[in-house]
């Protein structure tokens, strides 16, 4: 196996996958230690014409190499004649994204396509394998240190599997997309890996994925300002934000409210890094940015589905409905509609997923049907079918 070391040999390799029909992509990181992902192995293969064991058709990039630039492999990114495949794409696409500012275009993610072809919701890259390779996959280095250097044969060979068998299961699952009619299913799902926001994290925005119990605005405004000190301090130093410090901190810091740098001092939960220096004084800080907020500044809880009027006979309905249209379609009842979706519908909400889209064609066109009383639903042996009213 073939591992890339300098830009000359990784554009002679670009150049050559350029003419290919598709490329199959993956990556190794790290990122315990870090905010953002360091990249440390990049794995592509093209179909080989001498068959799927031609060892020029796939290769390992070392992006640790001294002196390689990644930029042929940005400009095959660009190419749009090369469709990109990568399995559980989203990760990746963040590398790339945040360090290079391309998304490689087209993009073909097996996971989703997986999920409309019937395999089930977020099916794994092994699954695949032995559902349609037919192959075991030998998963002993998945966790290992990525950047040590030199990769032992074992490594290699592991991270190399994760774009050769890939090929396989693309071409497996594009004819299956193409006979059902569903490939237009998948360039849907994928609108969202390829959205800038999707990986734009705002620091202001991060207080939406603190749990909390309270819907105090008052509360809420100091671990809105908590999360945004914390999220930047987390980028702005390339560290894990729960290096700074954790959930169950930043809720006993709002609850608590300390004043002084002895305060912090009294807190169970606050690491002990986090109670001097530049951390401890961006909490003191935060905190008194939470207490002084105006009542009209304060953060308000989504509670647009709090008082919800839900017709509990009609969600029913809605659930054996789903449930009736996957079976029928082969795909997972989680990727249509969650059942809090479900019960917006019988409540009277329209601006839900399931509602829009090829979504839409599966299950929402009969949905509304059913909720304007148009159709009914009716056994059959083991099947429910639908009865025009």
């Amino acid at each position: 196996m073939k591992t890339i070391t300098t830009t000359q040999e990784l554009a002679e390799f670009c150049a050559a996958a350029s003419n290919k029909p598709y490329v199959t992509v993956d990556t190794e990181f790290l990122r315990e230690r870090t905010y953002y992902s360091k990249l440390c192995l990049v794995q592509v293969a093209y179909p080989a014409d001498g068959g799927q064991d031609d060892p020029d058709s796939a290769v390992l990039v070392d992006p640790l190499a001294k002196g390689i630039s990644l930029e042929p492999l940005l400009d095959l990114f660009r190419n749009e004649d090369v469709v990109k495949v990568f399995h559980a794409a989203r990760q990746d696409l963040e590398i790339f994204w945040i360090e290079s500012g391309v998304f490689p275009k087209p993009l073909f993610d097996t996971q989703v396509a997986a999920m409309v072809c019937g395999f089930g919701d977020q099916v794994g890259y092994e699954t695949l394998v032995k559902k349609i390779c037919k192959q075991p996959l030998d998963k002993t280095s998945r966790f290992t240190d990525w950047s040590r250097r030199p990769l032992s044969e074992a490594q290699k060979t592991y991270a190399l599997a994760d774009v050769t068998h890939l090929r396989e299961i693309y071409e497996y699952l594009a004819a299956d997309l193409k006979k059902t009619g569903r490939a237009h299913w998948v360039g849907e799902e994928l609108g969202i890996l390829t959205d800038p926001a999707t990986y734009n994290i705002r620091p202001e925005d991060a207080w939406r994925r603190v749990k909390t119990r309270t819907n105090s605005g008052k509360f809420l405004a100091i671990v809105r300002e908590l999360a945004a000190f914390r999220e930047e301090y987390a980028q702005t130093n390339n560290v894990p934000r729960n290096r700074v410090f954790k959930d169950d901190a930043l809720i006993e810091l709002a609850s608590t409210k300390p004043r002084t740098q002895s305060d912090l001092g009294g807190s169970r939960l606050l690491l002990r890094e986090a109670r001097k220096g530049a951390i401890a004084e961006g909490i003191l800080e935060a905190i008194a940015r939470g207490v002084e907020c105006p009542a009209d500044k304060q953060p308000k809880p989504d509670r647009s589905r709090d008082k919800l009027q839900v017709n509990p006979a009609l969600a029913d309905l809605l659930r054996v409905l789903l449930k009736a249209k996957t079976e029928s379609a082969g795909v997972a009842a989680k990727l249509i509609a969650p059942s809090a979706d479900l019960d917006a519908i019988a409540a009277g909400l329209r601006d839900v997923p399931a509602l829009s889209g090829w979504r839409y064609e599966v299950f929402g066109e009969d949905a509304l049907r059913l909720c304007r009383g148009e159709i009914g639903l009716a056994a059959k042996g083991q099947n429910v079918k639908v009865v025009s009213l």
